[in-house]
């Protein structure tokens, strides 16, 4: 089963695909992130959503450091196999390392940027910045 969704997958000239994860059961949007192929194994091998870090260079387990893991219910791939949805149960309540619930809290209002929402934690604290 996990073979077939790696031959669709049109993984770009860097060797990533762009991931939104959705939550399964609000249907909001939490965040994106990218993976590559070994990414995208890891996830459908482990059922929690691995990423390939493009800042650091390196795998991430989506909440190995916060606990806010994430669960996959359904993994959904565009038309064109270039893009993932992955519909996912959001543990801890927050997707965002900044503490949001999602990573997309800010929304223009009348040519600002208003933040929409509460931190459900503080990053210094869960991070030890």
């Amino acid at each position: 089963m996990t073979q077939v969704i790696l031959r669709q997958v049109k993984f770009d000239k860097n060797g990533l695909v762009p991931a939104v994860l959705q939550d399964y059961k609000t249907g909001d949007i939490l965040m994106l992130a990218y993976m590559d192929k070994e990414a995208l194994k890891r996830t459908l091998r482990d059922k929690q959503c691995w990423y390939w870090s493009r800042s650091r260079h390196k795998y991430w387990l989506k909440g190995e450091t916060s606990g806010n893991i994430q669960k996959v219910k359904q993994v959904c791939l565009d038309c064109d196999g270039d893009a993932l949805v992955i519909k996912i149960e959001q543990v801890g309540g927050a997707a965002c390392h900044t503490g949001f619930k999602s990573c997309f809290y800010r929304v223009l209002e009348k040519g600002k940027l208003k933040v929409k929402g509460k931190r459900v934690f503080d990053p210094e604290k869960v991070y030890k910045k």
